[in-house]
C-alpha cells in the first residue's frame, strides 16, 4: 500500500521539487500552501495551509486523514528567509520569522502526532538549514529559528520513540530556489554602520543561491532517509563545501572558523 506523505510549503522550491519527486515514486503526496492554485498539480494534491494558524493545520491533517485513513511521512519545509544585521531587524519581524520558521513546524508537529501515535508509526523529516549550525553574518536570525528548530527535534525524537515514531533534521546548503524573492529584508540604508558589509553579503547571498544545487538533488534525499528503517539524527546536503563546513566548525578552534567566515563574507 503506498504511503501517504504530507508536505509543507510544496508550492514552490525545495517543497515543490520535494512533493513533485515523491508523486513519481509511487507515494501518495498532499502539498500545502496559504493558497493552493489548483486541487492537484504534477500529481501533488493540495490543501490549504498556514502555519501560523492552528485552525488550518487541523482542518488540513483532519481532511488528509479522513480521505486516506493515515498520514505516514510529514516533510516539515514551510520557511520563511529573512536578512539584516542583528541591531537592525525590527523585533517585530524577528518575532514574526520565528513564528514561522520555528513555531509553525511545532504547530504542525503537535497536530499529527496523535494521529501518528494512534497508527503506532510514523516519520517526520524537519527542513532546517546548513546556516542552523553557525551564526551567519546578517542571516543571524535565520541561523537561530533553524538551530532552535534543529534542537528541538533532538529532543522530540527522543520523547516518541517509544511509539514509534522518527524524527530527523535535514539541513540543506544553497538550493537555486526563488528563496530570496520571499525574504524579508532589513531595509539596506545608506546611513547605516553597516551600508557597505550589509549590501556585500546581500550580494553574495543571491549569488550563492543563483549558483545552488539543483532542488532535485534534496528530493532525492528524502527519498533516501524515507527509505531507513532507522534514520540518523541530522542529515546535511548541499555543495560539498557548504557541507563540510559544519565538520570544519566542530574540528577547528573558534576563532579560526570564524576568520573563515569573515574572509568568505568579505567582512
Amino acid at each position: 500500500m503506498p504511503k501517504v506523505v504530507l508536505v509543507t510549503g510544496a508550492s514552490s522550491g525545495l517543497g515543490q521539487a520535494i512533493a513533485e519527486y515523491l508523486a513519481k515514486q509511487d507515494y501518495i503526496v498532499y502539498g500545502t500552501s496559504r493558497h493552493p492554485k489548483s486541487d492537484e498539480i504534477n500529481g501533488v494534491k493540495f490543501k490549504a495551509l498556514d502555519v501560523t494558524k492552528s485552525d488550518t493545520i487541523t482542518s488540513c491533517i483532519e481532511d488528509v486523514i479522513n480521505k486516506e485513513k493515515r498520514i505516514d511521512i510529514l516533510i516539515n519545509n514551510a520557511g520563511v528567509g529573512i536578512t539584516g544585521a542583528m541591531e537592525e531587524i525590527p523585533l517585530d519581524e524577528a518575532k514574526a520569522h520565528f513564528d514561522t520558521n520555528f513555531f509553525g513546524p511545532l504547530r504542525v508537529i503537535n497536530t499529527i502526532l496523535p494521529f501518528m501515535r494512534n497508527q503506532n508509526n510514523g516519520l517526520i523529516i524537519n527542513i532546517t538549514s546548513i546556516a542552523a549550525h553557525m551564526g551567519l553574518p546578517f542571516r543571524g536570525m535565520y541561523s537561530a529559528s533553524k538551530s532552535a528548530l534543529a534542537k528541538v527535534t533532538e529532543a522530540y525524537r527522543m520523547e516518541i520513540k517509544e511509539f514509534h515514531i522518527k524524527m530527523v533534521n535535514l539541513a540543506p546548503g544553497d538550493f537555486a530556489t526563488n528563496i530570496a524573492q520571499g525574504r524579508f529584508h532589513s531595509p539596506l540604508k545608506e546611513d547605516s554602520p553597516y551600508y557597505s558589509n550589509y549590501k556585500k553579503s546581500l550580494d553574495l547571498m543571491d549569488e550563492d543561491v543563483d549558483q545552488g544545487e539543483n532542488p532535485i538533488k534534496l528530493a532525492k534525499k528524502v527519498h533516501q532517509i524515507i527509505q531507513k528503517s532507522n534514520p540518523k539524527v541530522s542529515y546535511k546536503s548541499g555543495a560539498f563545501l557548504q557541507s563540510f563546513s559544519v565538520t570544519l566548525k566542530h574540528l577547528l578552534p573558534q576563532k579560526l572558523f570564524e576568520n573563515i567566515l569573515l574572509k568568505h563574507y568579505k567582512l
